[in-house]
């Protein structure tokens, strides 16, 4: 199995904004009254649109699907935590802990995919909201290293380790499952945003693990699989520095995209390590990141899907 594509599904957001839901576990998001909910729709849509635009000027296949107005979801820019896809075509839709993330799902968008790409198995794990309340939010919740059929996980109130288990059944997959905290030591609540896995390297912060057996762990895992290890500071994945995606172009060329935030803390070392590996493409989307309290990587929903 490969570990990049070169197809991924965004969602134009109808009604970017702040969600008071997602906030009660997210510390990445802020909330300040410099731009009112009007403004902040137009600039999420103008970051969105610029974002897309630099990704297809690389090569790169953006299906861009258009939010819908009603009913309103502040969240509907970061699509990868409700739905997945995968290279045997498998399609599974996750369970999610705010209530107004749930009508993100939407069988139209799954529709409008299945005319491009074949979709052979479709599993729905959405029930558990009801009957067990707990969440497994997509690649926000699980990192893949698909080749070496790895996920990587940080439990968190949005992370539940019985439905990983359920995940590996279903994938034939193994994972490996940490605890990871902020600076004020609170479950961090999306392992996408403290690591990121590339062809042949990882990106992750390691300060954020407590326990020294997980480190270690996690640590031979990454040299097995012959990932090499640059490692972030709090500082630098407060920057997003842990949300990126390395996707593929045009002529095979690898892109690792990252936002302006993140990549301006990173160190020149940092830079020029993982740029012996694949090529730095930075997008700026200060308002999305900000208020959203997500970064690019949780914006595209990379599709796996074999192509009709």
């Amino acid at each position: 199995m490969k570990q990049l594509t070169n197809h991924i599904m965004m969602i134009r957001p109808a009604n970017f904004g702040f969600n008071d839901q997602t906030a009660l576990n997210n510390s990445f998001q802020s909330k300040d009254n410099d731009v009112d909910s009007h403004s902040l729709k137009e600039l999420a849509r103008q970051e969105f649109d610029q974002m897309v635009s630099i990704l297809r000027s690389k090569g790169v296949n953006v299906m861009v699907i258009e939010d819908t107005e009603n009913p309103v979801k502040p969240d509907a820019v970061f699509p990868n935590n409700w739905i997945s896809f995968h290279e045997n075509g498998t399609l599974i839709t996750y369970p999610m802990f705010a209530p107004n993330r749930r009508i993100e799902r939407r069988e139209d968008i799954i529709e409008q995919l299945s005319k491009k790409f074949i979709v052979k198995n479709r599993y729905s794990f959405e029930f558990y909201e009801d009957e067990g309340k707990i969440y497994l939010e997509g690649t926000g919740s699980m990192i893949f290293d698909r080749p070496n059929g790895i996920v990587y996980a940080c439990l968190s109130q949005r992370t539940d380790a019985t439905l990983i288990d359920k995940f590996n059944v279903l994938m034939g997959t193994q994972s490996y499952v940490f605890t990871s905290v902020d600076r004020h030591e609170q479950d961090i609540y999306h392992t996408n945003v403290m690591m990121a896995l590339g062809e042949d390297f990882v990106v992750i912060c390691m300060e954020s693990i407590p326990d020294g057996e997980s480190r270690k762990h996690l640590l031979q895992l990454f040299e097995r699989t012959e990932k090499e290890v640059i490692l972030i500071t709090y500082d630098q994945m407060e920057s997003f520095a842990g949300n990126m995606l390395e996707v593929k172009g045009s002529g095979d060329n690898r892109y690792l995209v990252m936002s302006q935030t993140a990549f301006s803390s990173l160190t020149d070392e940092q830079k020029e390590r993982l740029s012996n590996h694949t090529n730095l493409l930075p997008v700026p989307i200060e308002n999305i990141e900000k208020y959203g309290g997500g970064s690019v990587r949780c914006m595209m929903a990379e599709v796996f899907l074999p192509v009709i």
